[in-house]
């Protein structure tokens, strides 16, 4: 497993920043260049204060290179999130499911959001797990160096998509004004 490790901040208030996120997520798309969607597919309210959300997010397809544009199909470019938002601590518990390789790729963790003066400390820490044996066409025998080496270039390609999604929810709060 790799770990997944971002620290960033977002300039407004950490009440109305997880609230934002938590709430208005689906929003927030025409704000990220490379997502093309986040669909809510449900929300519950849990007796405890907290709320469980489930979210299709959908990249651009025109982010895909051309050279393999043939072989990566558009359900391929989505995963569904599974978050569980606490007000009380504020924090957020999540799992993505990537939706081409649900056996293969796991991933889990949590954000916490703090208090930083007018602004919003955000922590996000988490694992990725690539079991690459379970992906078409991996011989057995190499499966547990390609595992490796697909959850490093992972985590390393999606560690700045997580900052845009802060800089997508500052431009959000801008357009707001």
């Amino acid at each position: 497993m790799a770990k997944i490790s971002v620290q960033d901040s977002v300039s407004s208030p950490r009440d109305v920043v997880f609230a934002t996120f938590r709430d208005k997520l689906d929003e927030l798309d025409e704000f990220l260049p490379d997502i093309e969607s986040i669909v809510t597919e449900s929300r519950e309210d849990l007796d405890d204060g907290r709320t469980r959300i489930v979210r299709v997010w959908r990249a651009r397809p025109e982010e895909i290179p051309s050279a393999a544009r043939k072989f990566i199909k558009p359900e391929m470019l989505q995963w569904t999130d599974t978050a569980t938002w606490n007000p009380n601590d504020f924090s957020c518990e999540w799992e993505m499911e990537v939706g081409f390789l649900t056996d293969a790729i796991t991933a889990k963790g949590v954000n916490r959001y703090s208090e930083d003066g007018d602004s919003t400390g955000i922590v996000i820490d988490g694992v990725l797990g690539v079991d690459a044996s379970k992906i078409p066409g991996v011989p057995r025998l190499i499966a547990g160096k390609v595992g490796s080496a697909v959850e490093k270039f992972v985590v390393k390609m999606i560690t700045p998509n997580l900052k845009d999604v802060n800089r997508g929810i500052e431009k959000y709060f801008a357009a707001q004004d």
